[in-house]
């Protein structure tokens, strides 16, 4: 069924999934990285492993199989406090008319564009406390460190891979974040042979590795505050990283509401929560001097 403005008031299920749903999966930096989303009708719970794992030993033919306990912990999602990403997009009702592309279209394209801003700028960030707002990657609890100490170089993210790997990690979802400041830094660092250290991957358009990872670049991973602010990267595995998605979110198209100044408003809500299911699958890159301007 097509969109537009005589017709619906409140887009259905498989419109939202069609208008925002799908298509923010792929324009939001962070859900395109890979990690595991849950679609839920509420508060979520996944068990994750809470200790060491008990080694199993050996047991003969006829003998008792020993018990052991295993502790489990679990990670909290989308609790009922949890507030949602809510935003009213105006377009007047001249553009709506006078468009080339369906309502349809444009409707996709302002609120992808709108929520995955949001979206990336949260789970990026360094702020949320998991009861009102998402925790932010540089928020996140029980990860791993390293300290840059100086700019970013190929030494500082081959100690966090070092860290990484000692932590269960899915060599596949490994992935490098950093922001385009950091990234200029690291392509313009070049061998004996004056050749270019990062290369891109000559199977995926402008796709970057370090070290066979790839290095996702996004400009919403945000500097440390204060008088002498520093820079930020991070070697995530996304694949245990897990996103809670509202089973219900919803977009309206508001008629009424600014029929006097002759435009349309499309008002959309949806609630997220990320967290790290192994947190020490989580390397941050911490103390990266930001080059003078």
């Amino acid at each position: 069924m097509a969109i537009n403005t005589g017709n619906a008031t409140e887009l259905l299920q498989t419109q939202v999934a069609k208008v925002l749903t799908k298509p923010l999966e792929a324009q939001s930096v962070f859900l395109a990285s890979g990690p595991v989303i849950y679609d839920t009708a509420g508060p979520l719970r996944l068990p994750s492993l809470g200790g060491p794992i008990t080694d199993p030993g050996w047991t003969g033919e006829g003998e008792t199989i020993p018990t052991r306990d295993v502790d489990f912990g679990d990670v909290s999602l989308l609790p009922s406090t949890m507030k949602s990403v809510k935003v009213i997009t105006k377009m007047s009702e001249e553009i709506v008319r006078q468009a080339v592309v369906s309502l349809e279209t444009a409707v996709r394209q302002r609120l992808v564009t709108d929520v995955a801003s949001k979206i990336d700028t949260q789970f990026f960030g360094a702020s949320g406390d998991g009861v009102e707002t998402p925790r932010g990657l540089f928020s996140w609890l029980g990860t791993q460190t390293v300290a840059a100490a100086g700019g970013l170089t190929y030494d500082v993210l081959l100690a966090a891979w070092s860290k990484a790997l000692s932590a269960n990690v899915n060599m596949g979802s490994l992935k490098f974040v950093v922001t385009p400041r950091e990234f200029v830094t690291l392509k313009g660092l070049k061998d004996g042979d004056g050749r270019y250290l990062a290369q891109p991957d000559p199977t995926l358009d402008s796709v970057y590795r370090a070290f066979g990872i790839p290095i996702v670049v996004t400009p919403r991973i945000p500097d440390t505050t204060g008088g002498t602010p520093t820079g930020r990267a991070a070697l995530v595995d996304f694949s245990q990283v897990a996103v809670a998605r509202d089973l219900a979110p919803s977009v309206k198209i508001l008629n009424e509401l600014y029929a006097g100044t002759g435009e349309v408003g499309i008002r959309v809500q949806a609630r997220y929560d990320v967290a790290p299911v192994n947190p020490s699958a989580v390397v941050k890159i911490t103390g990266i001097t930001i080059p003078a301007a």
